[in-house]
């Protein structure tokens, strides 16, 4: 094949991604769509340039602009979060968590955080599973106890778990609270003071939550006992795709060290003044944001549990975040229901649940979905829509509904939602394509 061809067929499939995404409900957890401001931001000459190092000590000339755009971001990122430090040069969640690693514990020491099918993070992993934590830091992975019915970390149990651990020789330097599949706030303030006094590190993983945490909403990690708190910028929290890390001021030179020169050379100035971009939009709009994410996530399981599905965590009122988790093992697996949905243009994302691996189900096959509502809830939709999201689903995953029938109506629900919302300035279209050739 010619280069040239190969080019163009590079931006054909660029254009029917943003037409695809146009004409369809997105409801991976762990996305949401940018504000045309934050998509501007990420397409300045900042993506061309390196600023190595901290605002005034840089490696490399050429960093005026770029200091000043960092240290309004990093003011931003602490007032938003009510944190006395924030760096906000790592360039995604996973490089967040290292940085809270390397800087707070060495390889060998052991770590307590949320299994898989409990809600954590593959970050938070055992390197017998290509987790992070083990593989590339050589941390030794235990995992809390969980209880399902409450979809959230067993106290008394962890407290008698970590007392275990400490008797053999075993405290944690880490705990890691937050996660993946994150339905209700984690037992910080019950955790943290006994966790600390074992002499562990609390760092939260507010990934997923991070826009309600800076909306008020879900929880306050670090009014409530965390050290210092990880996130992605890309989730509830709708700027573009990186990572952040907060705590106070004595955290402040450990995790300079390790984000540079320990994880970074670069850390993508561009995404960092797209950063600072969707910060201001958070603490202009992110109130109004964070409630109508949750109060959707509500309606949507609600009327999935109408329809018929098994949603998890029935006994709380199924969720107090922007996720909703199902239980499809009644019908078929988390798999097959993803990529049925799919063809019908509903695009969600398998998930393990509490159960599946004493089942013998995988991460391909598994017995859940997870839904989010962060991004159709940034395009303006409502209750309304929710409750006929929910019927589009069950129809395709239960009731026989073809695909392609789903795909025509979920085509017509998208004509009345295609800006941003919760920004500054919406001219252009969420999923329009920008040519600048």
């Amino acid at each position: 094949m010619r280069p040239r061809e190969s080019y163009r067929r590079v931006f054909a499939s660029l254009k029917r991604h943003h037409k695809w995404f146009s004409e369809s409900i997105p409801l991976i957890a762990s996305e949401n769509i940018p504000s045309p401001a934050v998509r501007e931001a990420v397409a300045s000459d900042f993506g061309n340039r390196y600023a190595e190092g901290w605002p005034g000590e840089r490696v490399y000339a050429g960093c005026t602009y770029i200091d000043e755009v960092e240290e309004e971001c990093m003011a931003l990122a602490r007032r938003l979060f009510k944190a006395g430090f924030a760096d906000v040069r790592p360039i995604s969640g996973v490089v967040a968590n290292l940085a809270v690693y390397s800087a707070f514990s060495d390889p060998g020491d052991v770590m307590v955080a949320p299994s898989i099918p409990a809600g954590g993070h593959i970050s938070h992993g055992k390197k017998e599973h290509s987790g992070t934590a083990g593989l590339v830091h050589g941390l030794d992975v235990e995992f809390y106890p969980f209880d399902a019915e409450e979809m959230s970390i067993d106290v008394d149990k962890t407290r008698k778990k970590v007392d275990a651990l400490a008797k053999e020789g075993r405290a944690p330097r880490i705990a890691m609270l937050g996660g993946s599949l994150f339905l209700f706030p984690h037992p910080v303030r019950e955790l943290a003071p006994f966790l600390k006094g074992h002499g562990a590190h609390v760092n939260y993983d507010a990934a997923h939550v991070a826009g309600l945490v800076a909306g008020g909403l879900f929880q306050r990690p670090l009014a409530e006992g965390a050290d210092t708190m990880t996130l992605s910028t890309h989730k509830t929290l709708f700027g573009p795709q990186g990572g952040l890390v907060l705590g106070s001021k004595e955290h402040a030179e450990p995790l300079k060290k390790a984000t540079f020169p320990g994880l970074t050379s670069s850390h993508h100035v561009n995404n960092m003044a797209a950063k600072a971009v969707a910060f201001a939009e958070a603490l202009e709009f992110g109130k109004k944001y964070a409630a109508k994410v949750v109060s959707n996530a509500r309606t949507l399981a609600g009327a999935l549990a109408s329809e018929g599905f098994r949603v998890l965590g029935e006994r709380r009122g199924y969720t107090e975040s922007h996720q909703v988790a199902v239980d499809v093992t009644r019908i078929s697996d988390g798999g097959s229901i993803e990529a049925q949905l799919e063809k019908a243009n509903i695009i969600v994302n398998r998930q393990l649940i509490p159960g599946d691996i004493r089942a013998g189900r995988n991460y391909l096959r598994p017995g859940g979905i997870r839904l989010g509502v962060s991004e159709v809830t940034r395009l303006g939709m409502g209750a309304g829509e929710m409750r006929e999201i929910a019927s589009l689903i069950w129809g395709v995953a239960a009731g026989g509904m073809d695909p392609a029938r789903a795909a025509r109506r979920a085509r017509e629900m998208r004509k009345g939602f295609q800006r941003a919302r919760f920004c500054f300035e919406g001219s252009r279209g969420a999923y329009e394509y920008v040519r600048m050739r």
